[in-house]
């Protein structure tokens, strides 16, 4: 099974049991911490993921962060039992689609908006509440410039794109003339 996948599964079961039996967001931020350990030290992500170190030690290793990090237990019981299928190199990617999930769950969305030239903070405020309103969620708005796009705005809501760069409107115009 491919690993994107499989990550996909444990991070949809954690939820569901955080849901149940814990705080999800307390739950992230176990496993974010967990996950920064890891991508933090080579030596520590060598140790979990070779397949060359026995599952029974990485056990080990993997139950001594979680009690020093006073993870959550429904984390613990994750985080351990992806040692005892020698499967901890999923936890990156798990961790990724848990965030998807948290976020769908409370009702978040993610905005990429791209300019030619910088927002200023008051008309970025303004931005978010705008497209909170149309989507009618909270939005985690990110703000990136591209002079390229020469004017207007590119916003990237999920996976939906919504283009007004004048870039694009002389692309199209091009086309146009060019028929």
């Amino acid at each position: 099974m491919p690993s994107r996948a499989s990550a996909t599964r444990y991070a949809r079961a954690l939820f569901d049991v955080a849901l149940k039996e814990s705080d999800p967001v307390q739950v992230e931020r176990d496993v974010a911490s967990f996950a920064g350990l890891m991508s933090s030290s080579a030596e520590l992500s060598g140790a979990l993921t070779s397949p060359a170190i026995p599952t029974s030690a990485k056990r080990r290793i993997a139950d001594t962060l979680a009690a020093r990090l006073d993870v959550a237990a429904p984390a613990r019981k994750l985080l351990l039992l992806l040692a005892d299928r020698d499967r901890l190199a999923l936890v990156p990617d798990l961790l990724e689609v848990y965030r998807t999930r948290l976020l769908e769950h409370q009702q978040v969305v993610r905005a990429e908006v791209t300019t030619a030239a910088p927002l200023a903070p008051d008309r970025a405020a303004q931005l978010q509440k705008k497209l909170g309103d149309i989507t009618g969620r909270t939005v985690e708005m990110t703000t990136s410039v591209d002079p390229a796009i020469i004017g207007g705005m590119v916003t990237k809501i999920g996976s939906t794109v919504y283009d007004g760069s004048i870039a694009t409107q002389l692309a199209r115009l091009k086309e146009k003339l060019a028929m």
